[in-house]
């Protein structure tokens, strides 16, 4: 039997938090890269990272590991998205531009910007992403190997990006399980600021409005399970999602705005007892709902 070989050589991770750190698990729980290298800020989490598997080695700094790479290896950052030019900054001075380069940001258009701002174009090498998966735990402990599986990633590829590197970024996606598509940046910043941005947007709103702005003991000791549900993201990395809020400004004021245009008539409706649009309302939302609950069902594996 031929031994598939591994779609890259090596991965350095910048950054070993929960998206990182799970796909640097992934790929090495399944074979699918020979060594993994994780770039790190503090020598505990260097060490715990090793540790704990999710990185053969660990270094404090990517030129520490910079000259050891070539066209069979990929570089992935995942670190909060306002620290991503930084990080590409020290990539375009110590790595060959045969290494392919991709990401994990919330934000592409910040990213996409950072990219031209440091390399005065957009490099062949460069295939930037975001996997649609998350959890409200961070932090190098927070890795997860299978975390994933039945995930979309979307890329979004410039006109410039190299098909070998853009091939190579979709193998290791697909390699841990996640399903790829393409998107432009436009329509991912505003798909993600409707989705993903504005929710949490609102979850952190809604628990700092509870906890702050009603003076009541007991707002907390009596919330049942909807509340837990709901407000589970307010409890995701709060710096993470400060840089998404400011990088994706647009998209998030576009939905915050359409969304508080809608509560206002909400709020006129309960105030006029118009149980009409109160009940056409509800009855939309559950409907969209449902048939969202059930097309993620049907992704599911038998």
């Amino acid at each position: 039997m031929v031994q598939r070989k591994p779609p890259i050589r090596k991965l350095v991770v910048v950054g070993a938090g929960l998206i990182g750190g799970s796909l640097a698990k992934g790929l090495k729980e399944r074979q699918c890269c020979e060594e993994v290298v994780a770039v790190v800020r503090r020598e505990k989490v260097a060490r715990r990272a090793v540790e704990i598997g999710v990185a053969d080695r660990a270094v404090l700094s990517l030129s520490d590991v910079a000259s050891e790479l070539n066209g069979d290896d990929l570089i992935f950052i995942a670190v909060p998205t306002l620290a991503v030019p930084q990080v590409l900054a020290g990539i375009k001075g110590t790595v060959s531009s045969e290494v392919t380069i991709t990401d994990g940001a919330s934000v592409k258009g910040s990213v996409a910007e950072a990219v031209f701002e440091v390399y005065g174009e957009f490099p062949e090498q460069v295939v930037l992403g975001h996997p649609i998966a998350g959890s409200e735990q961070s932090g190098v402990d927070a890795a997860n190997p299978n975390l994933y599986v039945n995930h979309r990633v979307i890329l979004t590829p410039a006109s410039t990006t190299g098909a070998s590197h853009l091939h190579k970024v979709a193998q290791v996606w697909q390699s841990v399980g996640a399903e790829v598509v393409e998107m432009s940046i436009a329509e991912h910043d505003q798909v993600l600021g409707a989705t993903s941005h504005l929710p949490h947007a609102i979850a952190y709103s809604l628990v700092d409005t509870l906890a702050h702005d009603i003076d009541n003991p007991n707002i907390f000791r009596y919330a049942a399970g909807g509340f837990r549900d709901f407000t589970r993201i307010a409890s995701s990395d709060p710096l993470m999602w400060h840089d998404i809020m400011q990088a994706n400004k647009s998209g998030v004021l576009e939905s915050l705005d359409l969304f508080m245009s809608n509560l206002k008539r909400l709020r006129r409706a309960i105030e006029d007892g118009d149980s009409g649009y109160l009940l056409e309302t509800f009855t939309r939302a559950k409907t969209a709902r449902d048939r969202y609950i059930h097309s993620q069902v049907k992704r599911e594996p038998a």
